[in-house]
């Protein structure tokens, strides 16, 4: 095997999940990192392992950032390594019983984390810094010798603005900052005084192997995925890279050589699901409203961690599925407009990007759901976290353990609590290890170029807090599933807040009240008619006004497919079109679809 064929990558998820989309504090240059390198290898209690407290005394004592701002970033982090569902829910229900801030700080200090993986976190922050040079003339110099772009080229950009989605971006992030991310694992006993490393000085195993957060790579493209230091001790790249068995350790020059010299694309990114990654069929194109659709997965072949499914211009378009082929992975949907979208599996991440007069329900994310430049949207979901950047009238409904992140450039943003059901979500919130409990869906933290801001809730009265609101009791509706599916969850998990619950009792009472005094008219057959007519004219005219009429008549289907997998040709079908899976919604009193 020659050392040619060997390929290493940047990991999709560091830069997809673990990477704030906001220029990050200048706290985190490479300046203060290396000061933070130097002081963890040097004091007790903060190598390998760097629990809350540390982390906290660094933070906020040394480079003097807020403390929630610390803590958002350790959260983040510890959302990003792998924890099980189990793990995961034993922590929510730890959380769930702090009734007092102290209480929470001491239970938030029995967390803790891989010293250098956090520092290789906390650099690649940079990955969304804003360089002047760029923002003023663009990605760069126009030339006429710059030559056009291929069809292909052009849709991978426009698909991949988001650096955090961006593999090509990924890649380059990494080539041109491997030496400065060396030499955070590097030990202070080779640096210079200035704390630049020695050209001589050696990198241990153990520090390479946190560099598997970072990069993994393949012997050949038919041959396993592996981290990058299983690479750098086998085969041609031990001897190109010259590690030492005996001092278990590199050489730094070497190993820079090396890596660069290995680095290519991630062959499960973006640019390769685009390019040839597996298309889903679709039953049914209504009016041709489907021909623009791409959809494209590459879960068939890529490793956990780099599972995705692309969907890019839906229109005017109603799509359902659950499906194991979503199980676990990072969806992005990307310029889809008048479009109601059903994801009813639990997914890894999901990116809302550039979409507009749309409604997105999610089953479970383990991860984050990420809105930007999005208008008129309403995104339902159970998630780890939620944030919303340049996005302009939109309402989320959310059960979420984490605070909402409400980044730069947002208006007219509406949070509510999380107000619907399908048979199969307390399972699937399970699989993911989410929990009802903690719920901090009304806790949103602003995240701007000054830092971190945390306004009390419902205030208006600063511009910068103007920008969101918490959904007025009084316009809270609940919204129904439209599909049958195997499964026992029968209500919302959880519940709703007092308030909420108030206002919808309050609404059955006026049902109830209203029917009553139908049924006390006494009404004959032909007033009883004319009334009934009067009813549905209103109704439908409502349903013409609020746009709830395309919602409906595109769940009436023409054919017959089911939501579920199939052996036959509709497996991997997005549409529901089964009648039998179509709800009255006419629960409890209420208007099919309420919301």
């Amino acid at each position: 095997m020659e050392a040619d064929s060997v390929s290493i990558w940047p990991r999709m998820e560091p830069f997809l999940l673990g990477a704030l989309q906001v220029a990050p504090s200048s706290k985190l240059s490479l300046h203060y990192l290396r000061k933070m390198a130097t002081y963890v290898r040097t004091r007790d209690g903060c190598f390998p392992i760097l629990g809350w407290p540390m982390w906290r005394h660094i933070a906020c004592g040394k480079l003097q950032l807020p403390e929630d701002l610390a803590w958002l970033y350790f959260e983040t982090f510890d959302l990003l390594i792998g924890h099980t569902p189990e793990e995961r829910l034993e922590w929510a229900e730890c959380l769930s019983q702090c009734s007092s801030k102290s209480e929470l700080d001491q239970q938030r200090s029995k967390l803790s984390v891989d010293t250098l993986q956090f520092l290789l976190f906390l650099y690649i922050q940079q990955l969304n810094r804003v360089s002047l040079r760029t923002s003023l003339i663009g990605e760069e110099w126009p030339s006429h010798r710059t030559r056009s772009p291929g069809p292909s080229d052009r849709e991978a950009k426009t698909s991949s603005q988001n650096k955090n989605w961006d593999d090509q971006a990924h890649l380059s992030f990494v080539q041109s900052h491997l030496a400065e991310i060396l030499e955070l694992l590097v030990e202070p006993s080779q640096l210079s005084q200035s704390g630049q490393a020695l050209r001589d000085c050696q990198i241990s195993l153990d520090a390479v192997r946190s560099l598997g957060m970072l990069l993994e790579g393949s012997a050949c493209p038919s041959r396993p995925v592996y981290p990058v230091h299983r690479l750098l001790t086998k085969g041609p790249l031990q001897t190109q890279a010259s590690y030492s068995s005996l001092t278990r350790s590199f050489p730094l020059h070497k190993l820079l050589s090396c890596l660069q010299h290995s680095l290519t694309v991630n062959p499960f990114g973006i640019t390769a699901c685009l390019r040839s990654g597996k298309k889903l069929a679709w039953a049914q194109q209504v009016e041709g409203a489907m021909k623009r659709a791409r959809i494209a997965r590459n879960t068939h072949t890529a490793p956990p961690g780099s599972k995705m499914v692309l969907m890019s211009q839906v229109f005017k378009q109603t799509l359902a599925k659950t499906s194991d082929k979503l199980t676990g992975a990072n969806i992005k949907i990307h310029r889809c407009s008048d479009a109601f979208i059903y994801l009813l599996s639990p997914l890894r991440s999901v990116s809302v990007d550039k979409c507009r007069d749309s409604t997105v329900f999610l089953g479970p994310v383990e991860t984050s759901v990420h809105i930007h430049g999005c208008h008129n949207l309403r995104v339902v979901c159970v998630a780890g976290r939620i944030a919303i950047g340049a996005s302009s009238r939109c309402t989320i409904h959310a059960l979420t353990p984490t605070r909402p992140l409400l980044l730069p450039g947002n208006t007219d943003i509406t949070l509510g609590p999380f107000h619907t059901f399908y048979p199969s979500l307390e399972d699937h919130m399970a699989s993911v290890g989410l929990a009802v409990v903690p719920n901090a869906w009304d806790q949103p933290l602003l995240l701007g170029t000054e830092g971190l801001a945390s306004p009390p809730p419902n205030t208006s009265s600063s511009p910068d807090h103007a920008c969101f609101r918490l959904l007025p009791p009084s316009e809270f509706h609940t919204i129904v599933v439209p599909f049958e599916m195997e499964g026992d969850t029968c209500e919302v998990p959880g519940g709703f807040p007092p308030l909420y619950q108030a206002a919808l009792d309050e609404k059955d009472k006026r049902i109830q009240n209203w029917q009553k005094t139908v049924m006390e008219a006494r009404l004959n057959k032909e007033q009883r008619r004319q009334f009934q007519e009067l009813v549905e004219v209103k109704f439908h005219k409502w349903l013409l006004e609020t746009g709830h009429r395309q919602e409906l008549d595109s769940l009436i289907p023409p054919t017959m497919a089911s939501v579920q997998d199939s052996n036959g040709p509709a497996a991997d079908t997005t549409r529901v079109n089964d009648s039998k899976h179509i709800r009255t919604g006419r629960g409890e009193g209420r208007s099919p679809m309420a919301c």
